[in-house]
């Protein structure tokens, strides 16, 4: 699991293109008596099962030879069995979420002048209505909140609205999951989810003042920080944030009681905010008044009776004459690779409430867990019968209750390489030794395997495709429950090079 911002797509779109490509042809669903057929695990797994005193009873393993079309597994060790498989079950809400919505799906954040408007004054309030965006970061915000004051309003006679209510979620604690509340990898979903609900420090050494000066995105309205922080001359970086001694836990107060290394040059820490509930308000507020715009009132979320007001007049619809500002999110195979290759959990959680929201049953008004939970119910039935169906809990793999059987995860890649999507959806994976959470992973097969890993504690797991030196193609799958699943990812490792070197012999 991993909280990185998303990043630049890896030059080997052709390379991933041309597997997806060799995968669509002529691929058989693996009929369920064959895949019980088992080989005994090779040795190289064996061994590194045995050094990190793993037993095998822990342990899913599935290989199948895809691109011949045969149906017997090259591996298959205990395949039946429902594994916890952390970020690997994004394999399951993203291309189900490609399926059902389409590649150019996209989000929708609008902006809504609810009042009368006259040279660049609203007597009323500005609504800001959140559609569930999961990429909404700041400079996106500020884009559309800057065409709204080029275009509609400079001056709000009355408040900022937030309408958040396109996801309904439990409230939860950031760090019920491992106790890491600020870790911007804990943000709970937010129809209007801003910056991941994580703000981002930049500091930058001013030789001359003696100080590090401290940029803060996206600004907070009514949260005082610190400019900057002394600067200490030294011949090596250390550990820096440390030595800054950061108070962050405060919501309305940020400073550092430290010092700044200037061997350290410009330094860049995100950290979730204290009081996420608050944070989209602030966010919003702070934005529009570092743009220029003015606001006698604030920015708070809307009460369920101007929800209800707003729904019955036709403003939030657009059936009511009022002028709108919209912004539309990157398509959602855009999103599907950020998720896959770095594995952020707010933006599958996203994707996951959004099935239900737009794929669901009904047409719920918000997309709800239990929406989700049926539209990807049905979206496997449909798809995928005959085949054990995942058990879901937020769709991202951040979950001690998720559970996928090897069998499945076999299922639905081979699904994927027949479909449309296959060329897509096998260039969102992580490509061994290159790019993503296996950037340092998978060295001596660089290039030659896409999979997507999953980690938690007493979880390590790989899922998705490889190539074989001999051009043969292969559906691979391994995952392990246990204490010491850390120290047994040698055997994984072992696993996809078995795959790529030896499997066909």
């Amino acid at each position: 699991m991993t909280h990185d911002p998303p990043r630049p797509r890896a030059p080997h779109a052709v390379a991933r293109g041309l597997l997806a490509a060799a995968l669509i042809a002529a691929l058989p669903c693996i009929p369920h008596t064959a895949l019980a057929q088992a080989p005994r695990l090779p040795a190289p797994i064996e061994k590194a099962l045995a050094r990190a005193k793993v037993p095998r009873d822990a342990v899913s393993m599935l290989v199948v030879e895809a691109a011949s079309g045969k149906p017997v597994p090259r591996l298959s060790w205990r395949i039946d069995t429902p594994m916890n498989p952390a970020s690997v079950m994004k394999l399951v809400t993203t291309y189900s979420a490609l399926d059902a919505l389409g590649r150019d799906f996209t989000w929708k954040t609008r902006v809504i002048l609810d009042g009368s408007t006259s040279g660049g004054l609203l007597s009323g309030n500005l609504v800001v209505q959140g559609g569930g965006d999961p990429k909404l970061v700041v400079e996106r915000l500020q884009a559309l909140l800057a065409q709204v004051q080029a275009g509609g309003a400079r001056v709000v006679r009355g408040d900022i609205v937030l309408d958040r209510s396109a996801f309904s979620v439990p409230p939860t604690d950031p760090g019920e999951f491992d106790g890491e509340p600020l870790r911007p990898y804990n943000a709970r979903p937010d129809a209007l989810l801003i910056n991941f609900k994580s703000i981002v420090m930049t500091f930058t050494p001013d030789l001359p003042s003696g100080r590090a000066l401290v940029r803060y995105e996206p600004p907070l309205a009514g949260v005082q920080v610190g400019a900057s922080v002394p600067m200490v001359r030294v011949a090596r970086c250390g550990d820096w944030r440390s030595e800054l001694r950061a108070s962050v836990e405060n919501p309305l107060n940020i400073e550092f009681l430290g010092t700044y290394s200037s061997a350290c040059g410009e330094k860049v820490w995100p950290s979730a905010y204290a009081d996420p509930a608050s944070f989209a308000a602030r966010a919003v507020e702070g934005s529009w008044r570092q743009l220029g715009g003015l606001l006698t009132g604030t920015a708070r979320d809307a009460t369920p009776q101007e929800l209800a007001m707003l729904r019955s007049t036709g403003t939030l619809s657009g059936e009511k004459a009022s002028i709108r500002f919209e912004h539309a999110s990157p398509p959602l195979l855009e999103v599907v690779r950020d998720i896959n290759k770095y594995s952020n959990n707010v933006m599958a959680q996203h994707v996951f409430l959004t099935l239900g929201l737009h794929a669901g049953l009904g047409q719920p008004k918000s997309g709800t867990l239990e929406s989700a939970h049926a539209a990807l119910a049905a979206w496997w039935k449909k798809n995928l019968p005959g085949t054990a169906p995942p058990l879901m809990d937020n769709g991202s793999g951040l979950s001690r209750q998720e559970r996928v059987t090897a069998a499945a995860l076999s299922a639905l890649l081979l699904h994927a390489a027949r479909s449309p999507l296959a060329a897509d959806f096998a260039d969102s994976l992580p490509v061994a030794g290159v790019d993503g959470t296996l950037r340092e992973r998978g060295k001596s097969v660089a290039g030659l395997a896409f999979l997507k890993t999953g980690s938690l504690r007493d979880v390590s797991a790989i899922a998705g495709y490889a190539n074989g030196h001999s051009g043969t193609r292969y559906i691979v799958v391994g995952l392990i429950n246990h204490p010491n699943a850390g120290a047994a990812r040698p055997a994984l490792d072992a696993l996809l090079e078995w795959t790529v070197k030896e499997a066909a012999r």
